[in-house]
């Protein structure tokens, strides 16, 4: 009772904190302190390269797969969620505006479409996993990267969703124009994300990654990770924990693109291969295998080229060298990453479980080693009669 009081009070000082800093970052401040907008743009990204890293983490770092086709997904939750946005939602909004205020409506509806764009890509995902996972190594790489451009050029050749001008708003069917009037859906994508909504699914991604890895789903993806034919030989069903990660994983990168898409309009140049390897430097800068080392990895490469466009003179002009010579650098002394597979101050996180009645310790409740108890009659007669 007293470890999950904890955790309800760590859980409300996380809430108030993001709250805080989501005022702050706002254009009227906190009691008068402002954070300048383009930082502001620079820790939203951050958050959203966390959700991804980490739950690219599960399936590259605890599962021991190679993917490289994480932006994909990013892409699939992005679209799918502002087309819901643009083309179907203007009304409830309207409607529950009149029933519940403005700023709810706009909440209940950005959950609504987080949701669409969480579960748009873990279709997705499912629909890529079950045939790609049979493969492995440098194939699985192939098919995975196969898939993200496929998303792309499909996403270019749309005219629904912008085609290759991006997606702002409700464009015609017919004519690929924007639409004349708001009757069609809305002109523009409204700004729905925040720093509180990317800080608070940041949250909501480690907590639900971390304790996947810790439960015995998470024991199975990570032999699956050491030795796949000694997990199945072992009786653990690889195909079925690979694609449940694989879904899993692919989820949560859509709920990066909704958060994304309706921040800085969805455009299929924002999802590049170069983006999905962006994402696997985190992971690898961090740590494969390691929560905390991914969300340190997305930091790193998050400000680290905006901390260089600060450097005097010419020395700006070479940013791009040195930004690559600083990850060679870590990658030739920590070739394992910043943190391995070491997790540090995560212990709050873990769900309380029921102690098993199999892990109690010898002796009974006293916790006495068995040798060191007292030796009773029965001991004493079949050490009589072995002699």
């Amino acid at each position: 009772m007293v470890s999950f009081v904890k955790r309800v009070l760590i859980a409300v000082a996380i809430m108030a904190v993001l709250y805080a800093l989501n005022l702050a970052m706002s254009k009227q401040g906190l009691f008068g302190f402002g954070v300048p907008l383009y930082q502001v743009d620079l820790w939203k990204m951050a958050g959203i390269n966390v959700i991804l890293a980490v739950s690219l983490n599960l399936i590259n770092g605890f599962t021991g797969q190679f993917s490289i086709g994480h932006v994909g997904f990013m892409a699939v939750g992005a679209y799918s969620s502002t087309f819901v946005t643009v083309y179907h939602t203007q009304g409830l909004e309207r409607w529950l505006a009149g029933v519940v205020g403005a700023d709810v409506a706009a909440a209940t509806v950005f959950i609504f479409v987080i949701l669409i764009g969480a579960l748009a890509a873990s279709i997705a995902g499912l629909i890529v996993g079950i045939p790609s996972l049979r493969l492995r190594g440098d194939y699985l790489a192939i098919a995975t990267l196969g898939f993200a451009e496929i998303i792309r050029i499909i996403l270019v050749n749309t005219n629904r969703v912008g085609a290759a001008t991006g997606f702002r708003g409700c464009v015609d069917a017919l004519n690929g124009t924007t639409c004349a009037d708001e009757s069609m859906g809305r002109l523009t994508i409204p700004a729905y994300t925040n720093f509180f909504w990317i800080g608070f699914l940041a949250v909501i991604t480690v907590v639900v990654i971390y304790n996947i890895v810790n439960s015995d789903a998470g024991r199975a993806l990570i032999s699956i990770r050491e030795d796949e034919l000694a997990a199945q030989a072992m009786g653990v069903n690889t195909t079925r924990y690979k694609v449940t990660a694989f879904v899993i994983s692919s989820a949560f990168a859509g709920v990066a693109g909704a958060l994304y898409g309706h921040w800085r309009l969805p455009h299929p140049n924002d999802f590049t291969f170069v983006r999905s390897f962006e994402i696997i430097i985190m992971i690898v800068l961090g740590g494969m295998g390691s929560i905390t080392g991914a969300i340190l990895g997305a930091l790193v490469i998050t400000f680290l080229p905006e901390v260089l466009r600060q450097l005097p003179g010419g020395i700006y002009n070479y940013r791009l060298v040195i930004y690559a010579a600083l990850l060679i650098i870590i990658m030739l002394t920590r070739p394992q990453g910043m943190l391995g597979q070491k997790e540090f101050g995560f212990s709050w996180l873990k769900r309380a479980q029921k102690r098993r009645v199999g892990d109690e310790p010898a002796g009974g409740s006293t916790g006495v080693p068995i040798a060191e108890r007292e030796p009773s009659v029965i001991d004493e007669k079949k050490d009589s009669e072995n002699r």
